[in-house]
C-alpha cells in the first residue's frame, strides 16, 4: 500500500506558487501530532514526519516574531502619536 500523498512545502513555507499561513502549518503540525500518537505509526515515514513538525514549528515561531515585532512597532507609533498629540 502506498502513500499517495506529497509534501511539497519547503521550510519557508512554500507551496509551489503560494504560502501556508500560520494557521495551516498548525492545521499540519495537528496532522503530524495524531499519526505519531496513533498505534499505526508507520516507522519508514517517522523521522520525515518529525523532520516536517520541526520545520513547521520553525515557521511558526517566525511568524509569531514577526508578529510581535509589528506590534511592537505600532504600539510605539501610538505612543509616539500620543506625545505629539498631548500639548497641554
Amino acid at each position: 500500500m502506498s502513500d499517495d500523498t506529497t509534501d511539497d512545502t519547503s521550510i519557508d513555507g512554500t507551496i509551489g506558487d503560494g504560502t501556508i499561513g500560520y494557521a495551516e502549518a498548525l492545521g499540519e503540525l495537528d496532522v503530524i501530532l495524531r499519526e505519531l500518537e496513533g498505534s499505526d505509526v508507520d516507522v519508514d515515514r517517522l523521522a520525515d514526519r518529525v523532520a516536517r513538525a520541526a520545520d513547521l514549528i520553525a515557521l511558526c515561531r517566525d511568524r509569531i516574531g514577526t508578529a510581535r515585532l509589528r506590534i511592537d512597532e505600532v504600539i510605539a507609533d501610538l505612543d509616539g502619536a500620543d506625545l505629539d498629540g498631548d500639548s497641554s
